[in-house]
């Protein structure tokens, strides 16, 4: 079921999409974490993703 409203929508784009990702263990943290939550390494990515339509 799609999302009609464009600010939910977006709202819904900002949590799924935006994370920073750890190299070491693959967990998610939040997209202003320094370092991993889980096992404190400060190797972190951002999530990829593709651009919407």
């Amino acid at each position: 079921m799609p999302v009609m409203d464009l600010v939910k929508k977006s709202i819904a784009q900002k949590r799924r999409l935006y994370m920073k990702i750890c190299r070491k263990c693959g967990v998610r943290n939040a997209p202003t974490a320094k370092k991993c939550r889980k096992c404190r390494s400060k190797n972190l990515r951002w999530k990829r993703r593709e651009k919407t339509r």
